[in-house]
């Protein structure tokens, strides 16, 4: 349940309003301005509606299930199910999982005897990922394929539901196609949107957590609060958002301001002032090697 919510979240309510606008806008008037404008800005859109979906996987803005997920509906990102995010987020929220190669479907770290068993291209391409940069560019293309090829082995193993989140998505991509179709940007064009879109949300997730002994030690805090955070929806304050997941986006900054020495014992000191910060440091430097540290031994506990 949602934490003391009004039953409607106006806020969010508003941002996700205008940014099928925003969407809109991009895709027609400014496409044709100028395609690299109208690009930029449905990309832009793009990250801020998967920002959006995420709070209303959470249980926002509407009491009702189904009234926030029929607006998560269109499926702008191409290739993300909102089922699938739902489910697969919320299995990342169980924290003592975080950063496990293979019990959190969100980390970015592999078994260290798969990493041994890769070949050396593989690895030069992973190793690049782990920069900001490389995450940024290769991680949307990386990224979409691993998950792809893992969506087609489990819907090929039968798993319960997924083919019901994949048809819920087909269904989401027919208004956006049928869109575009009359609108003055082309599909070559509006994959190249999805991938902007998609690198802007890979620098939240470069090093919203890390290997660390501790689960509570593992989420960070980056203490920005310019345009990537209302693009992100303040999650870059993520330890607050892991200890209180149903608390919206736009409450998150007086919580942590409430109690900010708190959350920064809580996360052993795991904390950037700002995203210019992180650019700084790992914009061509990684900040983690990609076998899980803390499996020296690469037991593959799944085999």
């Amino acid at each position: 349940m949602r934490a003391d919510a009004p039953a409607i979240e106006w806020p969010t309510l508003l941002v996700l309003l205008g940014t099928y606008g925003f969407w809109a806008l991009g895709t027609t008037a400014a496409y044709a301005l100028s395609p690299a404008l109208g690009i930029l800005l449905t990309g832009i859109a793009i990250a801020q509606f998967s920002s959006l979906q995420h709070e209303i996987l959470h249980g926002h803005p509407f009491p009702s299930r189904r009234m926030n997920e029929a607006l998560a509906f269109p499926a702008f990102t191409l290739t993300v199910p909102f089922g699938r995010f739902r489910d697969t987020h919320l299995a990342h929220h169980h924290d003592p999982i975080l950063t496990d190669p293979y019990d959190d479907p969100e980390s970015n770290y592999l078994d260290p005897v798969v990493w041994a068993g890769l070949p050396t291209l593989t690895k030069a391409l992973f190793k690049f990922n782990n920069t900001l940069l490389g995450r940024v560019t290769l991680g949307p293309i990386l990224g979409n394929f691993l998950w792809l090829a893992s969506e087609w082995r489990l819907i090929r193993k039968g798993e319960p539901g997924l083919r019901r989140d994949w048809a819920l998505h087909l269904a989401g991509l027919v208004p956006v196609v049928l869109w575009l179709w009359a609108a003055a940007m082309p599909w070559w064009a509006y994959l190249l949107a999805a991938w902007i879109g998609h690198g802007l949300l890979k620098i939240r997730t470069y090093l919203e957590h890390r290997a660390h002994e501790a689960a509570r030690a593992r989420t960070v805090v980056v203490e920005d609060r310019g345009p990537l955070a209302l693009l992100f929806l303040n999650n870059n304050l993520h330890v607050v958002h892991h200890m209180h997941p149903n608390v919206a986006w736009y409450r998150l900054p007086g919580v942590y301001a409430a109690n900010r020495d708190h959350y920064l014992r809580r996360n052993d000191g795991y904390i950037y002032r700002s995203y210019l910060d992180i650019f700084r440091a790992h914009l061509f430097r990684a900040k983690d090697p990609v076998p899980h540290p803390l499996m020296p031994d690469g037991t593959d506990r799944h085999a």
